[in-house]
């Protein structure tokens, strides 16, 4: 499955994964608001074997992928970064 990746200059850190490119139909009005003016990343071909810098498997990310249209990945929070780190 090609994957398309798109950061959000409003919230740094801050990724929407869509199936087809520039195709935001499914992504709910008020989480774009949230987003802001989603800027096109890179693309790449999401595979169950592809290794993700995210703490979702593949397959995870495909199956929200296929039933609701979009993926989005957030940051972590501060309060993960210090147990991350500690």
């Amino acid at each position: 499955m090609q994957c398309y990746v798109y950061r959000s200059r409003r919230k740094p850190g801050s990724y929407l994964f869509l199936p087809e490119k520039g195709d935001f139909g499914r992504v709910p009005d008020v989480l774009l608001k949230i987003f802001g003016e989603p800027e096109f990343s890179f693309d790449f071909q999401l595979g169950a074997e592809r290794k993700l810098m995210l703490k979702v498997e593949a397959a995870e990310v495909r199956r929200v992928l296929q039933e609701n249209g979009f993926f989005l990945q957030l940051p972590p929070s501060d309060e993960e970064n210090i147990t991350l780190q500690g």
